[in-house]
């Protein structure tokens, strides 16, 4: 599924017309599902945010983050909706947006980092069937960037306090240890149910991958909690208070 560059805005939501443009930069996937929990992420976005914003795919799909960015008159504020800041913001991001002529562009850090996201996490998986007492693994994408292994050692380290909890960290591609093997090391250590924590935005292939871990209890992704528009909000807004007058 594509869309053109040229989609206007979300529409029908009040705005700051004066404000940059707030570019929602996605991963991208051919799970519908996925698409639709980004396009939905992004009209709540711009209902907390009150200024424009636009939906952009960083793979996979297009249009890309540049040929977006390029489409918008004015200054533009890319806030790349990941977990982890590895190749896809360090990399693919600022060159797409140099091949479109929009080097200008303010990038945003990864949404990881943000409080709000460990409250929905453990929103998650307390739905999911989650009780004190058993053992959770924390599951994200993965990574061959060093900085965002730590970022996702870090989710784990605030997850715990949040649960008061031990909580291990699993990978579903790319980086180990894998999910299935860190659940299969919990288990045998004799700590009742293993539960899944989902690191993950939405819901797509490495989530689908998840429930064939072994695990008792999987977690929904984090989407459509609206902790995270309320993280993407302030990403965009701790931006523009950085930018000089």
């Amino acid at each position: 599924m594509s869309a053109s560059p040229r989609t206007p805005a979300l529409a029908g939501l009040p705005r700051d017309a004066s404000a940059p443009t707030l570019l929602l930069a996605v991963h991208g996937t051919r799970d519908q599902r996925g698409v639709a929990v980004a396009r939905a992420l992004a009209r709540r976005v711009g209902t907390r945010a009150g200024v424009a914003v636009r939906l952009a795919f960083a793979d996979v799909l297009a249009p890309d983050v540049g040929e977006v960015a390029a489409a918008v008159d004015g200054p533009v504020v890319v806030v790349p909706a990941f977990l982890a800041a590895g190749y896809h913001v360090h990399v693919d991001i600022p060159e797409q947006l140099a091949r479109a002529g929009r080097a200008d562009a303010v990038v945003t850090g990864a949404l990881g980092g943000d409080p709000r996201l460990i409250t929905a996490a453990a929103r998650r998986l307390g739905r999911a069937g989650w009780t004190p007492g058993d053992a959770v693994v924390l599951a994200a994408a993965g990574s061959s960037d060093a900085g965002a292994r730590a970022q996702v050692h870090d989710a784990a380290d605030r997850l715990s306090g949040a649960l008061e909890a031990p909580v291990e960290v699993g990978y579903i591609a790319t980086a180990t240890p894998r999910v299935p093997e860190v659940v299969r090391r919990v288990r045998r250590q004799g700590r009742g149910k293993v539960a899944i924590a989902s690191w993950l935005l939405a819901p797509g292939l490495f989530h689908q991958r998840l429930a064939e871990a072994g695990a008792d209890v999987v977690a929904a992704p984090l989407c459509p909690d609206d902790e995270v528009a309320q993280a993407v909000v302030a990403r965009y807004r701790a931006a523009l208070v950085c930018q000089p007058a």
